[in-house]
């Protein structure tokens, strides 16, 4: 039975050939001038003239004096005829091969559209065979050799052509509403803007420890300081945490601060901006993941998070029992650290309510303690103007009126110091120079975030297959 051994030790010989006959197998130029959808789609405009196309090969059926080779760019395939010298130049070709095929436009005798080639010119040569669909499943495999498995699979290849959609749809919608794009660095002396655990480097210019980013925050809110009114920022954050069907520690965010703004008008901006990328994306308002159905096309309820950790547990989020938290949270197989913060022990209930919530919903609301960068209620102190969208069980976004008063965020800063110096890797860190912006003064702001998260579970797929090349443990054949 032939090795892969085998098939690349064939196809070196016919590199050699190649090579030994004077032709470059890897030339740096392409004269293609049309795409194969192109001609397919408009043949009347195209048959009887030349065309040069250009893409890998898909298929080669040789008889003699004429080969037929099914060539495909990432618009389409179509049937390649030569015949003579041109036919006998396939022998030195495989499937995987790029091509490039110039000659006039017609149909072949079956009525099939062609082109109809005398000097075909090889543009490179694969030393690989790439596996049939059938034969290319393995879910590790294909993650770890996600070329291939887009080669094969042209489903994968157009997710990720979705996936550009859904940012761009993103960016036109907050271009069109006066936000203006600043990219804001990736390593910080101090990180925040998150709960979350960071990784660290070295930068050797300055001799100092550095983080990468957990959010854009605080470095956007310094904008809207600095006298920007509308500012956003799409790119990667970075959280050292594990890994699971909706989280990556490396993955792409927006985040999003509107100056004299506060939740309300969050929430109807976002709602908005949050359908026009699916409609722009997907064509559609409505969705199904993992047994739940969701339909966005509707004005989205409000609930508040004292009502529902009420309504599900019997929780006074205001003074929390920790013991009776912690007894719901091992009755519902939830892991957790024994000397977790009642803080950190309400956001566990509430998250076992979350999942089981389909939405979509704005959960509002949530407590001082567990929003350390929110402005409070006017009318109650003890909650937040924050606003997360509850979607697929999940908080497909947070945004919050942000605080703007530094004594008030100095306090908060303080007690999420206090937590982290006391064993909690991901409370926020004191950040004295963003206390400090906030002297200078800022004003009234609507800050809202969302990850490509939301892409994941509108598109269906989990974290891993919704990315290009996804974190895997290193291994080298």
């Amino acid at each position: 039975m032939a090795t892969l051994k085998d098939f690349r030790d064939e196809r070196v010989r016919k590199l050699n050939e190649i090579r030994e006959a004077g032709i470059d197998p890897y030339p740096a130029h392409s004269n293609r001038n049309a795409k194969i959808k192109d001609i397919l789609d408009n043949f009347d405009n195209f048959d009887g003239k030349d065309v040069c196309v250009a893409g890998r090969i898909a298929g080669i059926r040789s008889f003699g004096k004429l080969a037929f080779v099914v060539l495909e760019d990432d618009s389409g395939k179509v049937q390649i005829f030569l015949k003579d010298e041109a036919a006998k130049f396939t022998k030195k070709l495989d499937s995987g091969d790029f091509l490039e095929a110039a000659g006039k436009v017609g149909k072949s005798k079956t009525g099939e559209i062609s082109i109809f080639c005398d000097a075909p010119r090889l543009l490179g040569k694969a030393l690989r065979p790439l596996p049939g669909r059938d034969g290319f499943t393995n879910k590790e495999e294909r993650l770890r050799r996600r070329y291939v498995d887009m080669a094969v699979n042209p489903e994968v290849r157009e997710r990720f052509i979705r996936r550009s959609k859904f940012w761009t749809a993103t960016r036109e919608f907050l271009n069109a509403h006066g936000f203006v794009e600043v990219n804001i660095p990736v390593l910080e002396v101090t990180t925040g803007g998150a709960d979350a655990n960071p990784f660290v480097t070295h930068m050797d210019a300055l001799d100092q420890d550095y983080y990468l980013r957990i959010s854009h925050e605080l470095p956007l809110k310094r904008l809207i300081g600095g006298g920007f009114e509308r500012v956003y920022d799409i790119g990667p954050r970075f959280r050292n945490e594990g890994m699971d069907e909706e989280h990556l520690p490396e993955h792409i965010a927006m985040e999003s601060y509107a100056a004299y703004q506060d939740y309300e008008d969050g929430m109807k901006l976002y709602e908005e901006m949050i359908k026009y990328v699916c409609k722009e994306t997907w064509g559609t308002l409505q969705f199904e993941h993992d047994g739940m159905k969701v339909d966005l096309d509707c004005e989205w309820p409000r609930k508040t998070y004292a009502d529902l950790l009420k309504e599900h547990f019997n929780i006074d989020v205001f003074n929390p029992d920790v013991e009776q938290i912690k007894g719901i949270l091992r009755e519902h197989k939830m892991k957790f650290d024994e000397n977790a913060s009642a803080s950190r022990l309400l956001d566990y209930a509430w998250k076992i309510i979350r999942k089981e919530s389909a939405g979509p919903y704005w959960l509002i609301h949530e407590p001082v303690e567990v929003s350390p960068l929110a402005k409070k209620h006017a009318e109650d102190p003890r909650v937040t103007e924050r606003f997360h969208p509850i979607i697929f069980g999940t908080e497909m976004g947070n945004g919050y009126s942000e605080l703007n008063d530094p004594i008030d965020q100095l306090e908060r800063f303080e007690k999420q110091q206090a937590m982290r110096d006391a064993g909690d890797d991901e409370a926020q860190m004191l950040d004295m120079d963003f206390v400090e912006m906030l002297e200078y003064g800022m004003p009234p702001t609507c800050g809202w975030g969302n990850s490509e998260r939301n892409f994941w579970l509108f598109e269906g797929v989990s974290a891993r297959e919704g990315v290009p090349f996804p974190p895997m443990r290193k291994s080298e054949d």
